[in-house]
């Protein structure tokens, strides 16, 4: 069984290409579930996602193609939501959808991922940044809005290293991430960034193995061709931890398939 529950549409202006070429590319690929998971509004930030009112085109641009794929490919609906406290909106975390991807991508309102303000990383102390970040992923699991943890250290994107024990600072995500009954994400975006692996790294993924966290896998595609792109890296990594089961949802409800 092949997986991908992550994947973006125009909506986010910072993809491209239509709903039906990223699903044909997933069908060409050998996908039996992909998901889209666009990054769901909020009143911050709105370059970089969809505003309120085109929830509705989102949502019909993927009914459309989940009816016209449906022979092929098994699609689900879903939202990126990034967790920045005092921003996130009911309307979308009581969405009718199939899962939630939860995600930090700002600290303290600061874009970190974003290169546009990768300059701000000269005056930070990276132990302190690294620490915040995984406080915030830790506070996002607490929450119990979300399904699946999205590219849960996110935070090394540009390499911007720390001295300090990473798998120290994560662990006490990785447990709210386990008490919240969340699915740990497998993201392949890494390969693409200045960290040239994926979300998590290694060590990351072998504690979430041995707390018995479950985990699915997302392309994190922002174009069609990049759906399917280091699938088999990923899975082989997922082995070679131990694990032979992945996730997958349908109206918020998991069922676990071996892949």
């Amino acid at each position: 069984m092949k997986i991908d529950l992550h994947s973006h549409t125009t909506l986010c202006n910072h993809a491209m290409g239509t709903v039906n070429e990223y699903v044909e590319k997933a069908i060409e690929n050998g996908t039996d579930i992909f998901g889209f998971s666009d990054h769901a509004p909020m009143d911050f930030d709105p370059t970089y996602r969809m505003s309120f009112e085109e929830m509705a085109i989102y949502r019909g641009w993927v009914m459309d193609a989940k009816q016209k794929y449906a022979e092929k490919i098994e699609i689900l609906f879903g939202y990126e939501v990034d967790y920045l406290p005092g921003h996130m909106d009911e309307r979308v975390l009581k969405a009718d959808v199939d899962f939630l991807i939860g995600s930090v991508h700002f600290i303290n309102e600061w874009g970190f991922d974003n290169p546009e303000f990768i300059g701000r990383y000269q005056h930070e102390d990276i132990d302190v940044i690294w620490q915040k970040y995984f406080d915030l992923i830790e506070a996002m699991a607490k929450t119990g809005f979300f399904d699946i943890a999205g590219h849960i250290d996110l935070i090394k994107v540009f390499k911007f290293m720390p001295k300090r024990d990473i798998l120290e600072m994560a662990m006490p995500a990785l447990k709210a991430i386990k008490e919240a009954d969340m699915v740990l994400e497998i993201n392949v975006a890494g390969y693409r960034k200045p960290c040239e692996e994926p979300y998590p790294s290694p060590s990351i993924l072998q504690a979430a193995f041995e707390l018995n966290i479950p985990i699915t896998f997302g392309s994190d595609a922002h174009n069609p061709e990049q759906v399917g792109l280091f699938r088999k890296e990923a899975e082989d990594l997922a082995r070679s931890i131990g694990y032979t089961e992945c996730a997958t949802f349908k109206s918020r409800k998991r069922t676990m398939v071996t892949f």
